[in-house]
């Protein structure tokens, strides 16, 4: 393993009735304002927006809404956000939703202490803020493990650019799997992928030889993949399902499985920017890219793809090469992808132009953890094959 510095700042409150006990241990810790930040306004029609919205008047705080958070967070709404927070001189950031508002916060948390431009801070000036103002986030919507880290993932219109922010760390996250009921079943499931991509991709770079937080990864993906499959069968009444996909998606981004790792992450990376030209859902665009990808990566680590096969998708050596077994594995996983519902080609989510292939093969972030270097050729040679 890698050397590493391991610190974890995120009090987590998990199960039924997590926010009310979270906001009552919490709240007292902050001043009276809280910028309440939400998406598109389903919270307002489930009920959840009402039930906090009581507590913290219950509580004493005056309530500041921020919504229309959406999907992909712009960087002029994180902009938005922050001129919101300090013009009403907020001392807590409540985030309810998805990944999405989330992150948004993340970074608008950061961008409200800060003097200077964020991406510019960041991109230019090669700063990590450190600073930020206090953040709490109820999830509603799993998947992304955006709640256990300061990682934000913004899209910047203007530049065609989509990916990481540094922001703040939230102090404390509500996560409640009955929350999950209130989303459609298809973004709970392209949340549970987005899981399982972020453990493979952990997985899936170096070092390569069997270390603990690889162990412990094979547990969370064998239990993601299960209970994608159970969760799909009873088409999203097994609670014990959403439970356990809630809180795989904390252990996926809380730190722990990367302990020791350089990431891969290349598939994110190309996501993402697929996401900067078309919006596209992440976990569907994951989903949609990952097998092919992993196709053309398999060669150059067969080792360690063979192991993910055998580990977490159960095929058995029986005699053949590490490539078999890896290949063997990656149709699985596409097996997989399919059964539950998610696509597993571009052209299923309405994308075909080669011209945005083109620009997202050229746009995209190279991973140094990953197991082969790949040019931009050969990311748009990947995604035509994707189509």
């Amino acid at each position: 393993m890698n050397e590493f510095v391991f610190s974890y700042p995120t009090k987590n409150y998990f199960g039924e009735g997590a926010a009310k006990k979270a906001l009552a241990a919490e709240l007292p810790k902050y001043g009276k304002r809280v910028l309440l930040a939400y998406g598109g306004g389903s919270i307002k029609r489930n009920g959840i927006y009402e039930e906090i919205r009581s507590l913290l008047e219950a509580a004493g705080k005056e309530v500041t809404d921020f919504p229309g958070i959406m999907s992909n967070p712009t960087y002029e709404k994180v902009q938005e956000g922050a001129r919101l927070v300090r013009i009403k001189d907020i001392d807590l950031i409540l985030a309810v939703g998805g990944g999405s508002v989330s992150d948004c916060c993340k970074a608008v948390s950061a961008q409200a202490r800060l003097s200077e431009d964020l991406y510019e801070y960041e991109y230019t000036a090669h700063q990590v803020p450190t600073q930020g103002v206090p953040l709490g986030v109820i999830v509603t919507a799993s998947g992304t493990g955006s709640e256990q880290n300061a990682g934000a993932v913004i899209t910047y219109e203007e530049k065609h650019w989509k990916g990481a922010l540094w922001g703040t760390a939230a102090s404390f996250a509500v996560l409640d799997p009955a929350y999950t009921k209130t989303v459609p079943m298809r973004q709970v499931i392209s949340g549970a992928f987005d899981t399982l991509s972020h453990c493979m991709e952990t997985y899936l770079g170096t070092p390569r030889e069997p270390n603990l937080s690889d162990e412990m990864n094979e547990a969370v993906m064998r239990s993601v993949v299960r209970n994608m499959k159970n969760l799909s069968k009873s088409e999203g009444e097994d609670m014990a399902a959403r439970s356990e996909l809630m809180w795989a998606a904390a252990m996926a981004e809380n730190g722990i499985l990367k302990i020791g790792k350089t990431t891969d992450f290349q598939a994110h990376m190309i996501e993402h920017q697929l996401g900067a030209f078309t919006d596209c859902n992440h976990g569907c665009g994951l989903a949609a890219i990952q097998p092919t990808l992993y196709r053309h990566l398999a060669p150059s680590a067969p080792a360690q793809y063979a192991r993910l096969a055998r580990e977490v998708f159960g095929v058995e050596p029986a005699g053949r090469t590490d490539l078999a077994q890896a290949q063997e594995g990656i149709d699985r996983l596409e097996r997989l992808i399919r059964d539950v519902g998610l696509p597993t080609r571009l052209h299923e989510m309405g994308i075909t132009d080669e011209r945005i292939l083109r620009a997202v093969a050229d746009t995209a972030v190279r991973m140094p953890g990953c197991a082969k270097q790949l040019t931009s050729e050969e990311i748009f040679a990947l995604l035509k094959e994707a189509v």
